[in-house]
């Protein structure tokens, strides 16, 4: 298996990050987790065996766990969660989910998939835990996340040294989720995306929240070779140039895919057999009939 991101690092980053949280650093985490709680008051149930699963802070947990819609939460994550009791908590990296089959009836992923090596492996492994019609709740960056960066900063080391490295990560697009949830079996799949834009005064402001949020660079095949001030100086004129708002701010987008997905079980429905329908389309919609070519 091709290891793209260095969970070594991850986890160092992570450790630092938490050590020294800066005051308002997980506001993404945190609007993700308001939106994955929102998400779950519609699911008219109680889930008595809840796990988070690498999602550093414990933010979506707290959430659920607070609206009554849940038990308190377990969690498995690359380094001890804060404020969390450690015996609650298994360590596991990213591509690792070390919980017994049908041992959970909830299971809640908030920015954590687009950091695995193996997305497939782990949503399979998601689903082993989870007990018949147990759900899956996650959310993760999907493809744009940090599109104004990674063109700006591209576009300066281009035209500064004649060569450009990949400085930000890979995103999936919200269409390969939605197969990935069908390929490990899950039933009645659902995937949709919402775009989250934050504006910042300037592209220095934007990297000193993603080294507190410990969400910088975590590919294997970096380049070991800082950029130059120079680069940065110019990165960040770029970037002005190309994606600042009449008042001057800068806009960084991270549109995030939310997955949803069951646990098969019998009680759930299930797609009517091919013609099986007892009306035709056409007489519902009140429109004249035509046959496709052959």
């Amino acid at each position: 298996m091709e290891q793209l991101f260095d969970h070594s690092l991850l986890r160092q980053r992570r450790e630092r990050a938490l050590a020294r949280l800066e005051p308002d650093a997980d506001f993404l985490i945190r609007r993700v987790a308001e939106d994955m709680a929102e998400r779950l008051m519609v699911v008219e149930r109680l889930f008595e065996a809840p796990v988070q699963v690498h999602g550093g802070l414990p933010l979506a947990a707290d959430l659920m766990q607070a609206s009554g819609k849940t038990a308190e939460f377990r969690f498995v994550d690359t380094c001890p969660v804060p404020g969390k009791n450690t015996k609650a908590t298994r360590l596991a990296s990213p591509d690792l989910v070390p919980l017994e089959p049908q041992s959970a009836d909830l299971v809640v992923s908030p920015l954590a998939l687009h950091l695995t090596n193996d997305t497939p492996g782990v949503l399979v492994q998601l689903r082993r835990s989870l007990k018949p019609d147990g759900l899956l709740l996650a959310a993760t960056p999907g493809a744009g996340t940090l599109g104004e960066l990674r063109e700006a900063l591209l576009a300066a080391e281009s035209e500064l040294t004649g060569g450009a490295n990949a400085r930000i990560h890979p995103f999936g697009d919200v269409r390969d989720y939605g197969a990935l949830l069908q390929r490990a079996g899950f039933a009645l799949p659902v995937t949709d995306i919402e775009e989250v834009v934050v504006r910042y005064s300037d592209m220095f402001a934007l990297l000193r929240d993603l080294r507190a949020m410990g969400m910088t660079s975590l590919l294997t095949e970096r380049s070991r070779t800082p950029l130059t001030k120079s680069v940065f100086l110019r990165a960040a004129e770029i970037y002005a140039e190309r994606f600042s708002d009449p008042d001057g701010r800068i806009r960084a987008s991270f549109p995030i895919v939310h997955l949803s997905g069951w646990a098969p079980h019998e009680s759930q429905q299930k797609p009517l057999k091919p013609g099986s329908a007892k009306q035709r389309l056409s007489d519902v919609l009140k429109t004249p009939e035509q046959k496709l070519p052959r």
